[in-house]
């Protein structure tokens, strides 16, 4: 450690003398929201949280450890500016939080950086005196002190850390304390030597919006803001697919002038998010300026330093690697949505990495207070809110899987991982997105695609002779709908099952169309039709205690309930199903092993928009049963015949080729070379 002025970081100051780059600035959030704070800034003291083990806990120890109370109020008042702050006299903050700390073990594992520079530099008055110290944690999340130092004039604190040693996990950070003054934070910064980069590419930022435009102008106006980020953005790519067009906003002509030439506005029918960001991974390409495509949601909010994180990681990877960031919660906007992300090639259905949890909230639990987190987490793939690619890779495997919504990010892993590219989930890098926690979109339109797109991907990719356990679960999951009296979902996903069955040239031949088809044929089932007031349905017949219906606790439990609910399917209606609802359930009530007693029940929109009226027709029960057994039957029996079809044909419905005539076909012109 040094306390005096080091040489410009991305320079060299002399013979002898090692250049550094800066690849994670300590920010600021500016607008005050102390919502967001503890992402930033920790006010707390640092307590010691070790989750209790298997052997603790089958011992009587309790399985999570408490919550501690906060001990002190966020303070958006010592915020003094994006890299600064003020901090009073005989106070303490941390910066192990989750935007500011150092992933050290990512750097560690996936790039040839083995040391990492530290500089804080502090703003004091005569006779004041400031003290950095620095912490490194372990796999396990315990803190260890590191260094520190104590200086009594303004100017900037330097330390070199080594990173050998963060192989399973650990974060480094540090702490400030203010003695009997005032100091200011001025700024700080964590650098590498610029050697060890890989490259020292560039990006475009493809952004898929549909009826969105007052977001689309957003992240003009926030890309334009950050003067670091234009130094490294060749290009933003908004693919607009809706009616209400972005060119017509307000607020675009000014957004536009901003960017200048590094924006490019391109309007097509809608593709859906494959679509969309196929085709910015195609505009980037055409363009041959840039080495990275940033796939970007448009309902995101943006932390931008993030952006640049995630690039300077990719640059400096051993080899060509995915790198996506994290997803905050838009209306809970300190809680991280999932740390990771596997696909289950048993199930071939994704969920949280191995060793995460889901849900976080930084607010209850900070970095230096949750075990857990300092474990590093590989991923299979990462969301596409966020996902920086390297255009090397989608050169090579590439463009997103034509499927207009659903499992074209989850794809795009797998079939990178199958060619040898990593995936990596940057921590420090995240946007926050609108939840889908509140919806359950198996049940709408999307469960066409949630259908389709599952066996697609896992006829392109299941290990498994006939796919393992997915098929089965398919057909449960039919069934679960049945019962539900969901009549609406299962006849999109027969026909989404009739479509695989057909080969991969149904993907692109109905990419523009599907969706039309699911919602006119939605229309004519009853559990499909959503009233926006509860008022415009006839009184509940009969009000039964729900409380008494019980979840099943056990599988053995939920198979039995399943077989006497498929063979009381064959009972004769109610009279009164049809004229009046038996039952009125909330959304987070309405599972199929409670809708399954009643003939017909008023069930609230996930969402809270309205209100549903399920009724049970036997017949059309069925009809619909028999027709999923005979289609899953049908898929496994000719499993190994689809699957080298969906296999082999995967590199041309991927390629450029097959999407420059789909562009082409719903009125987005692609001009010049697009061999593959």
């Amino acid at each position: 450690m040094t306390s005096k002025a080091s040489e410009d970081v991305g320079s060299t100051a002399g013979a002898g003398t090692t250049a550094y780059q800066v690849v994670h600035k300590i920010v600021l959030p500016v607008e005050g929201d102390t919502d967001v704070l503890p992402l930033y800034v920790d006010f707390n003291p640092a307590r010691r949280v070790v989750d209790p083990s298997r052997r603790a806990i089958r011992l009587g120890a309790p399985k999570t450890t408490p919550a501690f109370p906060v001990l002190s109020h966020q303070r958006s008042d010592f915020i003094a500016g994006r890299t600064s702050l003020k901090l009073p006299a005989h106070r303490r903050v941390s910066l192990g939080t989750y935007f500011n700390a150092f992933p050290a073990s990512y750097w560690r594992r996936h790039t040839p950086v083995r040391t990492v520079r530290l500089r804080v530099e502090v703003d004091l008055g005569a006779g004041s005196e400031a003290s950095v110290i620095v912490y490194r944690s372990s796999p396990r999340g315990t803190s260890n002190r590191v260094e520190s130092a104590t200086t009594t004039a303004s100017g900037e604190l330097v330390f070199d850390l080594p990173l050998a040693s963060f192989v399973d996990g650990g974060w480094y950070w540090f702490d400030l304390v203010a003695h009997d003054e005032e100091v200011t934070l001025s700024r700080a910064d964590w650098s590498v030597p610029a050697a060890s980069a890989r490259s020292q590419g560039s990006l475009s930022i493809a952004v898929t919006t549909f009826n969105r435009p007052e977001y689309a102008v957003r992240h003009m106006h926030t890309l334009a803001s950050d003067p670091d980020l234009l130094e490294v953005l060749d290009r933003l790519i908004i693919i607009d697919q809706g009616d209400d067009r972005v060119a017509k906003q307000g607020a675009y002509p000014a957004a536009a002038e901003r960017l200048g030439d590094r924006f490019r506005l391109v309007e097509q029918a809608n593709l859906g998010g494959s679509g969309g960001f196929a085709r910015g991974m195609e505009e980037a390409l055409r363009d041959e300026d840039s080495d990275y495509v940033l796939l970007l949601d448009d309902d995101v909010s943006i932390e931008t330093e993030g952006v640049i994180r995630a690039l300077h990681f990719a640059n400096y990877t051993t080899d060509p690697t995915i790198v996506g960031g994290h997803m905050f919660n838009l209306y809970e906007r300190a809680v991280l949505h999932t740390f990771g992300e596997q696909v289950d090639r048993r199930r071939f259905f994704w969920g949280p990495a191995a060793k995460s949890l889901e849900g976080h909230d930084f607010s209850e639990r900070n970095l230096r207070m949750t075990p857990w987190i300092h474990r590093r987490v590989d991923v299979d793939y990462n969301g596409w809110w966020m996902c920086l690619i390297p255009l090397h890779i989608v050169r090579e495997i590439g463009l997103a899987l034509p499927v207009f919504i659903k499992w074209d990010d989850a794809e795009y892993g797998v079939r990178a991982q199958k060619a040898g590219f990593t995936t990596v989930t940057l921590p420090g890098a995240a946007v926050w997105h609108m939840p889908w926690t509140e919806k359950d979109d198996t049940i709408d339109w999307q469960a066409y695609y949630h259908q389709r797109n599952r066996w697609v991907a896992a006829l392109s990719h299941s290990p498994f002779d006939r796919g393992g356990r997915m098929p089965f679960e398919s057909l449960a999951l039919d069934v679960r709908h049945l019962l539900s009296m969901q009549y609406s979902a299962v006849a999109v996903r027969i026909q989404a099952l009739d479509d695989v069955l057909e080969g991969p040239a149904h993907l692109h031949a109905t990419l523009g169309e599907r969706l039309q088809w699911v919602r006119t044929t939605r229309r004519e089932f009853t559990d499909a039709r959503v009233m926006p007031n509860r008022s415009d349905f006839p009184a509940v017949r009969e009000r039964k205690n729900q409380q008494h219906i019980q979840e099943p606790a056990t599988v053995l439990e939920s198979l039995v309930r399943a077989a006497l609910a498929l063979i009381s399917q064959s009972r004769p209606v109610h009279a009164d199903a049809a004229e009046r609802p038996a039952a009125e359930i909330p959304a987070m009530d309405a599972r199929w092993w409670r809708l399954a007693r009643f003939d017909s029940a008023l069930v609230t929109a996930s969402d809270g928009t309205g209100v549903s009226w399920y009724r049970r027709d036997r017949s059309m029960f069925f009809s619909l049963l028999g027709k999923t057994l005979s289609r899953h039957w049908k898929l496994v029996s000719n499993w190994s015949e689809l699957q080298g079809r969906y296999s082999d044909a995967l590199p041309d419905f991927t390629g450029r080729q097959a999407w420059t005539r789909t562009f082409r076909r719903y009125s987005g012109e692609i001009e010049g070379d697009t061999a593959d």
